[in-house]
């Protein structure tokens, strides 16, 4: 069976209220300010959850809480998206206590986030079947500085008709070649931890992977990856975009753990792509069919991410 494309969420408008949800860490005091400009700027208006600047030990409130809010922003359909204001930790602690059954009764609409994001990521695609974007969130300082970054995450959200395309600069074929398939994945360490939960996927066949990491020497990379190997989340996928390691190390050293872990699978890998945890990171919707192109460095959607 091949990993199917996932339900397109509507593209976004100007006028559209989106709700700021903190699932996992809390963001610092005035950290979302420059930010939430940017999205008023392209004309939407962000909400801040109830519960959204609330502080719980090391995360953003308590999981019920953080649950309550993103389960509200997306049964609420006055909200077009629902934006995560920064990853950090603790986003896999409130997918229990979210309702699911409960969200399936509504339309989808987009989240942004990635990350520890990761986590509600999977989450969507599994229990909800809806395609979802994996972008930069509003409490970043390089999202706020960085103009080219915000440039694709608002074309991806408002206009991805013209982003259909996403060609990275930087890229290079780890493992020349060319595949098509269905986008996932996100945080490595993240995917790694979904081993055994019920969020973990079982058939990934036909998928194209992206991974990315930060702060992680290679040989935790190398345990993460192997964790996956282990459990079959590699079985069968079509092939990998790998994103940044930022503060991982030499890149060299990086390199040659990636290399060794997927040389031998017949199948395309481009590196450097641009996206994760690094500026000017390129915002790539999960979920939907694309073509990798190696070689080209680029990654091509047959059709718009967003309806």
């Amino acid at each position: 069976m091949t990993l199917a494309a996932l339900r397109r969420p509507r593209r976004l408008v100007p006028g559209d209220k989106v709700a700021i949800v903190s699932p996992a860490s809390p963001y610092p005091a005035g950290g979302l300010d420059a930010g939430l400009a940017v999205l008023r700027s392209w004309g939407l208006e962000p909400v801040l959850m109830p519960h959204a600047a609330e502080t719980h030990l090391f995360l953003a409130g308590r999981d019920a809480d953080r649950a309550a809010d993103f389960a509200e922003a997306w049964l609420d359909p006055s909200f077009a998206a629902v934006i995560a204001s920064r990853g950090g930790y603790g986003s896999q602690r409130i997918v229990e206590h979210i309702d699911w059954d409960l969200l399936r009764t509504v339309e989808p609409k987009v989240f942004v986030g990635f990350s520890d994001m990761t986590a509600i990521h999977e989450a969507i695609a599994l229990e909800l079947g809806a395609a979802s974007v994996h972008g930069p969130m509003p409490s970043w300082t390089l999202f706020a500085e960085g103009p080219q970054m915000q440039e694709h995450l608002r074309l991806q959200l408002f206009a991805p008709e013209r982003a259909q395309l996403i060609a990275s600069p930087a890229a290079k074929p780890l493992i020349g070649g060319t595949a098509t398939g269905v986008t996932f994945g996100g945080t490595l360490t993240l995917l790694a931890a979904e081993a055994g939960t019920a969020h973990h996927r079982q058939d990934v066949a036909g998928g194209l992977l992206l991974l990315e990491d930060i702060g992680e020497a290679p040989y935790r990379i190398d345990r993460a990856l192997t964790q996956l190997d282990r459990a079959g989340y590699l079985d069968g996928i079509a092939g990998v975009v790998l994103g940044s390691w930022a503060d991982c190390g030499p890149y060299e050293a990086v390199r040659e753990v990636l290399h060794d872990r997927f040389a031998g699978r017949g199948v395309p890998v481009v590196e450097e792509f641009g996206f994760g945890h690094c500026a000017g990171s390129l915002t790539i919707p999960l979920g939907r069919k694309a073509t990798l192109d190696a070689d080209a460095g680029t990654l091509h959607f047959g059709e718009p991410a967003l309806a």
